[in-house]
């Protein structure tokens, strides 16, 4: 089985995580494969619109999977992967943890009716951080209720809030999603890029430990670049480098 599938309806990528007998839990390997099919999105001209879902109505994702714990920064928007191009979350049944992480980071977010929120990181004793971006999305006293007090939030009460733009009934958040994604695709696509730009790289902050996944992402792209490799090898032959800046 797939964890994670993907297909794309002309200039629309959907892709949904796939593991609806553990809720979707994020594991290593389904991380891993949500960054690469977005990494793909962020090269692909043909591709103008992504849609991150799940299978099933039941979970969105039970957040990280403790069996196999996953760098959970890959799989999230502006972190792991960094288009210009427009990104909606499309939401059934809960959505736990670093599942509330990846769908805040999204663009826009609609959800089904039975979709609940929960953030349980303070009654486990272990937080990676991420989720403190979220006082920059929705209210500062809200988004303190959620992480501190670990509330579980329902659609309606998430859509007044404004973590969703739009409640559907169950079942139908990726139909809508298509729809706005369909809209989308009728946009400029220089003024949606530049639009995200500044709201991503200028007015949104970025929390301690985004700014941590991405610099540890800076930096082992120089421990893998071909030109540490010729500098570990000048340096064992006794010759000058020849650095490529690659």
């Amino acid at each position: 089985m797939e964890l994670v599938t993907v297909t794309d309806e002309g200039p629309i990528r959907i892709v949904a995580l796939n593991n609806p007998a553990k809720g979707n839990a994020i594991s290593k390997p389904m991380a891993e494969q949500v960054q690469r099919l977005m990494q793909d999105f962020e090269r692909r001209e043909d591709l103008r619109v992504a849609i991150i879902t799940a299978t099933g109505t039941r979970a969105f994702t039970f957040g990280a999977d403790v069996a196999d714990p996953p760098e959970l920064w890959r799989a999230i928007p502006t972190v792991g992967f960094k288009p210009l191009k427009p990104v909606i979350c499309a939401v059934e049944g809960w959505c736990v943890g670093g599942g509330i992480v990846l769908a805040m980071m999204c663009d826009l977010m609609v959800c089904g009716a039975g979709t609940k929120f929960y953030y349980p990181e303070a009654k486990l004793g272990l937080t990676g951080g991420m989720i403190a971006g979220l006082v920059s999305r929705i209210p500062h006293k809200v988004a303190m209720e959620i992480m501190l007090l670990c509330r579980t939030v329902d659609a309606a009460r998430a859509e007044r809030i404004g973590l969703v733009n739009e409640v559907v009934p169950e079942g139908q958040a990726l139909d809508t999603a298509r729809q706005w994604a369909t809209e989308l695709c009728g946009m400029a696509p220089m003024v949606l890029s530049e639009i995200k730009r500044m709201v991503t790289e200028e007015i949104i902050p970025r929390g301690p430990s985004e700014q941590m996944a991405i610099h540890g992402q800076r930096m082992s792209a120089i421990r893998a670049s071909s030109d540490f490799a010729e500098g570990k090898a000048a340096f064992r032959e006794k010759r000058p480098p020849r650095f490529e800046g690659r």
